[in-house]
């Protein structure tokens, strides 16, 4: 099945409070779908707690949104691509945003006049889970990326702005020389 726009979650204020049962009938959302983030943490990270890596960029969002993971894995996946071929070894990456929001949707009858759910009264009102997002809040990080050198740097600079048209929100790019 595809997925809805992103639209129909992104600018939303989000539902975060979900009835969570140890009784599996009780509970309103009975599966949780698998992370799709494979990681977390990409590059050498034993040189950057030593603090080899005197240059920081972070991709800021500047707006409240929710930022489904699917989205968030196709930034990491572009921004390792990008800098394992253009600066390899030369960079610590980092996710800074973890998807603990659960999606939900109502499946709609097409043909009837006010059908959000299909014969089924108040009966699972909530919906089923359809995905998970992070719920950002304006100045929040998204992803941080430390380099070694200047043309890391820039090339780390030019990546993420390649990655601010995969998320659903305005974004800023910030830079600074930590040493």
């Amino acid at each position: 099945m595809a997925f809805r726009k992103a639209l129909a979650y992104s600018k939303k204020p989000a539902r975060p409070y979900t009835r969570n049962s140890r009784s599996k009938s009780k509970a309103y959302i009975k599966t949780v779908p698998g992370q799709k983030i494979v990681k977390f943490h990409m590059g050498d990270q034993k040189a950057y707690d030593q603090g080899a890596y005197p240059f920081a960029l972070s991709l800021i969002s500047e707006e409240g949104v929710q930022i489904r993971d699917n989205a968030l894995e196709a930034c990491r996946m572009l921004l390792l691509k990008v800098m394992d071929e253009q600066a390899p070894g030369q960079f610590y990456f980092n996710v800074k945003v973890f998807p603990h929001h659960l999606q939900r949707e109502n499946k709609s009858a097409g043909g009837m006049a006010g059908a959000d759910r299909i014969s089924t009264g108040m009966t699972q009102s909530f919906g089923i889970v359809i995905g998970r997002a992070a719920i950002v809040k304006p100045g929040q990080q998204l992803f941080f990326i430390a380099c070694q050198n200047e043309k890391a740097a820039k090339i780390a600079r030019d990546a993420l702005a390649t990655v601010r048209s995969k998320v659903p929100c305005k974004t800023r790019i910030t830079f600074e020389k930590v040493a």
